[in-house]
This record gives structure tokens, sequence and C-alpha cells, in this order.
């Protein structure tokens, strides 16, 4: 499902207008991002949660030259679903 068909059916489903929901959706992904690049943590009851995490620095070895490189310190957004979420899946 790409982003138009996801608009379209959050549409269909709360009777608003397209370009309604998809400012909405944008609108609440500006909110998300702007939290996680305060490094804080998100939690959507019955979804899940996002955090940003530091990746240390660690050492790589390339297996076709044998030579090591050194990969700086970053900072990665994790996803934790919730419970409810995963057993939908499966």
């Amino acid at each position: 499902m790409n982003n138009k068909e996801f608009i379209a059916d959050l549409a269909n489903r709360t009777k608003l207008g397209s370009r309604e929901v998809g400012s909405l959706v944008n609108a609440t992904v500006s909110a998300i991002i702007g939290e996680l690049a305060e490094e804080n943590t998100i939690a959507i009851p019955g979804f899940g949660s996002f955090e940003v995490k530091k990746k240390l620095e660690r050492v790589l070895v390339n297996p076709t030259t044998k030579q090591r490189m050194l990969i700086p310190p970053k900072m990665t957004v994790n996803f934790k679903p919730n419970t409810s979420l995963k057993s939908k899946v499966k």
C-alpha cells in the first residue's frame, strides 16, 4: 500500500475528504519526526513505540580486502510493536 492508497482508505473509513486526511497524515508524521529529532520516545497505544537509540562506534572488516574500518557512532530510530499488534499480524 502506497501513500495515496493509504490516504484513500483512511478517507473512506472516516468519511472525510482526501485532502483533509492527507494533511492529517502529514501533520502526524511531522509531529513524530519532530519528537524523534529531539530524541523523545513516542508511544502510540495499540500500535507501538518509537525511540531513538545511539549505535556505538564499531570496527568492521572488509571480507575481500581484510581492511579494517572504523564506523562512527550514529543515532537510529527503533520501533517496538505493541503486543496486540503483534498478535493481529501473526
